[in-house]
């Protein structure tokens, strides 16, 4: 089908057999664009890909932009590490650090100007957010609704008079309408996330015009990826949960099939913190929704994991895990500015084991986020803290050789799952929770959210022996070792999980039918673990001339001998005759 057809379709299947004045408007939006959007150096993804998750002004220098000092940080500590950096919303906002967007179209003046992006952007491809479920209600738009400013009218979703809601799906635990005094009295809106974040009405064909607007101006700025914020919720339907209805999925394939017209280089991620079942949905068909999908079952999975030093969870799941087809892939990360979300594991995990890392995590200082329950009940939602105190003593005896050794072996079981890996960027460098920053915001979320002093974080790095050192260059080893065989590439990956004791985690990978391998062994405990080489699968035979990436080094191994792995350590081992070709 021609992207024209396919546009026409799409418009058809959210609005119907109207509004042909306004697909019309859109084909002009699409030749206004032809031509002037940048292509990067390069657009495909491979496993020499790592994303990072940074706040735009989490290094911070005094006099100077923070948008420059994370540009020069990461230029200096991370150009042979990072290939996308994921600039969380650096516009104008009110709340939320940044999800309340107030301009979509312009850098806060505290974090920099478009000069910084651009710079930034020559170094690195860049993801931006698109925060369109919802829109600050200082933001201009809604200002103008409230005055009865006649355009924005249809921009967001009053409702009136008594309405049955209980059937929407409520991810916090605030009230899912506010009341609003307007130029027409007072009207009730729908504010799924906060009082300040008002929800678009994509009932309405011109506001779904300005967003796509958006996205190509995104795109014509330089962002490569463009992570679709909160996108299940976009659409609402009184009476259902509001929550993956089909217009959403159309909506999403009418972005793609946008950006395919005029942008076919920008990537879309989706971001929908739901059960692993209905976050895979918005794969689509494999060509016609999201480019890569947010993994949220595997930080709790992981923590799960190496909590308990028992891997048989995490090895049912990534056994039966598939993609439906070459072009889509996953973004997987353990840690976030937001918290570990437990709704991806319901299914996964028993209410026993959830219960479980509920324990753990305030055990560990951290905090918990609920949802609301149509009952009225309230449910845990998320964990709140830095994923390195999820991991560590609760009693703070724990050596912290033995932390940092269980924090790099969660980080190799992200970095050899079929995807793309995203590190946050307090994850990188080691950094704990911040635990004032609650006190001082009130908001469970800003535990892991501090922002850094750039000269005390390089004195940090540099310091023999630091947490910080020690995170960084143990995370470096693995990021290079997994950059250097293309079994890990994120397309067109083929993996089997092998049997093993619950202490061991095993992964055989390979780069497509008769590609390079690359055979992954995982201790999950604190205690040496050895792994039986006679139970490998005879469809991956290992024996002979053997090279650990981690290690450097090569070993002769008999099918019929034993490995030891140290507590935590990770073995990732590849033909010594393949490794020599590298």
């Amino acid at each position: 089908m021609d992207n024209h057809r396919l546009l026409a379709e799409l418009w058809r299947k959210i609005y119907g057999a109207e509004h042909e004045d306004s697909f019309d408007a859109l084909l002009a939006l699409l030749h206004s664009y032809q031509g002037k959007i940048p292509l990067p150096p390069r657009s495909t993804l491979d496993q020499r890909d790592a994303f990072l998750i940074t706040y735009p002004d989490q290094v911070q220098e005094a006099g100077q932009p923070p948008l420059e000092s994370l540009s020069h940080f990461c230029q200096k500590q991370l150009a042979d590490l990072i290939t996308v950096i994921h600039l969380l919303p650096f516009y104008p906002w009110s709340s939320d650090d940044g999800f309340a967007v107030i301009d979509y179209r312009q850098v806060a003046p505290q974090y920099g100007d478009w000069k910084h992006i651009h710079e930034l952007g020559r170094h690195f491809r860049l993801m931006f957010d698109a925060v369109v479920n919802h829109i600050s209600a200082q933001s201009a738009w809604f200002q103008a609704f409230l005055r009865g400013d006649p355009r924005y009218q249809g921009y967001f979703i009053p409702i009136a008079g008594e309405v049955d809601l209980s059937a929407v799906f409520r991810p916090r635990t605030t009230p899912l309408l506010t009341p609003f005094q307007t130029a027409y009295g007072e009207q009730r809106l729908w504010t799924t996330f906060s009082a300040d974040q008002v929800d678009l009405n994509y009932r309405n064909p011109q506001l779904l015009l300005e967003i796509l607007d958006l996205l190509l101006f995104y795109a014509q700025h330089g962002a490569s990826f463009l992570r679709l914020d909160a996108v299940a919720f976009l659409w609402k339907e009184i009476g259902t949960s509001c929550l993956h209805l089909p217009q959403t999925h159309a909506l999403i394939q009418l972005f793609r099939a946008v950006l395919e017209s005029a942008a076919a280089h920008v990537r879309l991620i989706t971001e929908t913190n739901v059960p692993h079942h209905e976050n895979i949905s918005y794969f689509g068909d494999g060509s016609n929704e999201a480019h890569l999908v947010y993994n949220f079952a595997l930080p709790p999975l992981v923590l799960h994991t190496l909590l308990g030093g028992d891997g048989e969870r995490l090895a049912e799941w990534a056994a039966a895990l598939s993609f439906p087809s070459e072009q889509v892939t996953f973004l997987n990360f353990l840690a976030s500015h937001d918290g570990i979300g437990l709704g991806p594991v319901r299914g996964l995990l028993s209410e026993a084991e959830l219960d479980a890392l509920v324990s753990a995590a305030l055990q560990r200082g951290g905090l918990v986020s609920y949802k609301a329950n149509p009952d009225g009940s309230a449910s845990p939602y998320e964990l709140n803290l830095n994923y390195l105190d999820a991991l560590s003593d609760p009693m703070g005896e724990e050596p912290l050789e033995m932390q940092v050794r269980r924090f790099l072996a969660a980080h190799a079981l992200m970095l050899i799952m079929p995807g793309v890996p995203a590190l946050y960027f307090h994850s990188l460098f080691g950094s704990r929770g911040w635990l004032e920053g609650v006190r001082q915001t009130g908001q469970n979320r800003a535990i892991n959210r501090q922002k850094l002093q750039r000269a005390q974080l390089e004195k940090e790095l540099a310091e023999p022996g630091s947490l910080r050192q020690r995170v960084f260059n143990g995370l470096k080893r693995l990021l290079r070792a997994r950059a250097s065989t293309a079994a890990f590439a994120p397309f067109g990956a083929v993996w089997n999980v092998v049997e093993c004791p619950k202490g061991i985690f095993a992964l055989h990978r390979q780069r497509r039918a008769g590609g390079e391998v690359v055979f992954c062994l995982q201790n999950l405990r604190p205690q040496p673990q050895t792994f039986s080489l006679s139970d490998f699968p005879s469809s991956a035979p290992l024996g002979g001339g053997w090279f650990d990436l981690l290690e450097g080094r090569t070993m002769e191994i008999s099918p019929a001998s034993a490995l030891t792995l140290e507590p935590y350590q990770s073995r990732w081992l590849v033909p010594a005759a393949a490794e020599k070709k590298q």
